[in-house]
């Protein structure tokens, strides 16, 4: 892989036009008592305008002429020799750009990188301009494939432009295959956030990047960058890989996934085999044989299992003599609850039904008699973002805390979109 700048010319019209004149070096005026011309001006438009000091001007002039000549046997002496002199920041900037000369010519990447550092330091450009000669020499440096050089070329292009979204991006392409993926993730991140505060929705393609190098990283960022990718771009297979990563890298208590899967399910994300077994293992162990049939009918109808599979056979066996129960049965088991777990397994009967408001009542009622408050909220916002009452699992899923609180924030993006 390669990069491309629009600016890379910024470094090659240096390169270009080693005279003094043709980049508008001039000596300072020489002192009354001498006849010295007056300092000449460039031509070309455009270019910089520098005077160099009387002191540092006969040794500056020598290290143009060796760089001129390619001299690279003398170079270090003359450009040793006309820094030990520099006086102003028009000295120092004229060396570095005589330094970048050089290194450009040797095709010398650290070099070039030095003398960039010494045209930082000058204080003569304006910051946008260092930022992009660094980035330029970074563009040369990784393409190079010298990618923990790249980085740092990027890195301090990207202190002094913060609000470069290129340069965050080679930066953290740098940083990935330098090895640093914890640091590539947290730059991707940093542009996500930095394109959302501009007012401008980020490109998918950015978040998919930020979340493989995260994921790749085993980090829990992915978690998060999963999640703002299915809010800003919800499809079947942004929420399927985001529940995915949630799964793999939350450290998720078995018990959870059922909300996970009803989740899939909801978003229309599921897909194949594996999904549908956990989502069926987890109602067909908790006896709540209606939600196991609707998912294995609506799997079986859209193609995405096959009866055939042994695996779904297996479920299909274990469902035999297992009928959904009807609404008699359903309102016999709601009359018969005492206890708060009682109610959360009527609760899941009912949202198995599909009868989500009647599951909501269940699932408050459940809170109410002192079930555990984070799983009686959490099942109380699923079943109120399923009948598409925004607010009312809005105000239940943000009670969600300890170890459900991740996938409440999940079905929180869900819900937010219903209704």
């Amino acid at each position: 892989m390669k990069l491309t700048t629009t600016a890379l010319g910024l470094v090659l019209a240096l390169a270009a036009a080693p005279a003094a004149a043709q980049m508008g070096y001039s000596p300072a005026p020489s002192p009354p008592q001498q006849t010295a011309a007056q300092p000449t001006q460039s031509a070309e438009p455009g270019a910089v305008q520098i005077k160099l000091s009387n002191k540092a001007a006969k040794a500056i002039m020598d290290l143009q002429t060796a760089v001129k000549a390619s001299d690279t046997a003398n170079i270090p002496a003359k450009l040793a020799a006309a820094q030990a002199v520099a006086q102003t920041k028009d000295d120092h900037y004229a060396i570095g750009k005589l330094q970048l000369d050089a290194a450009v010519a040797a095709k010398d990447n650290a070099a070039a990188a030095a003398a960039a550092d010494t045209i930082a330091g000058s204080g003569f450009l304006e910051s946008a301009k260092v930022a992009g000669l660094y980035r330029q020499i970074g563009v040369l440096a990784f393409n190079g494939k010298q990618y923990d050089q790249a980085a740092g070329l990027f890195q301090k292009a990207a202190a002094l432009s913060p609000n470069e979204l290129e340069t965050l991006k080679d930066l953290a392409l740098a940083q990935n295959l330098a090895g640093h993926k914890a640091e590539a993730s947290a730059t991707l991140s940093r542009a996500l956030q930095l394109t959302s505060a501009a007012g401008q929705k980020p490109e998918e393609e950015l978040y998919k990047q930020a979340i493989g190098i995260a994921y790749g990283a085993k980090t829990p960022a992915a978690i998060d960058l999963g999640r703002q990718w299915v809010a800003a771009y919800p499809s079947p297979s942004s929420w399927h890989d985001a529940l995915v990563i949630y799964r793999n890298l939350g450290n998720v208590d078995p018990s959870v996934a059922l909300d996970i899967m009803r989740l899939a399910r909801a978003t229309g994300s599921m897909q194949g085999t594996g999904d549908y077994n956990l989502y069926l293992s987890e109602t067909i162990n908790t006896q709540n044989y209606g939600e196991a049939r609707a998912v294995v009918d609506e799997g079986l109808a859209s193609g995405k299992i096959k009866a055939a599979d042994p695996v779904i056979q297996d479920i299909q066996n274990a469902l035999k003599g297992k009928a959904a129960p009807t609404p008699a049965e359903l309102a016999t088991r709601e009359a018969g609850a005492k206890v708060p777990t009682a109610f959360l397994r009527v609760g899941d009967a009912y949202f198995g039904a599909g009868n989500y408001q009647k599951a909501a009542e269940l699932y408050r009622t459940a809170a109410e008699k002192g079930a555990e408050a984070n799983l009686a909220n959490l099942r109380l916002g699923e079943a109120l973002a399923r009948a598409g009452d925004k607010a009312g699992a809005a105000t239940a899923l943000g009670k969600v805390g300890g170890s459900l609180a991740e996938i409440a924030k999940f079905w929180l993006i869900y819900a937010q979109r219903q209704g």
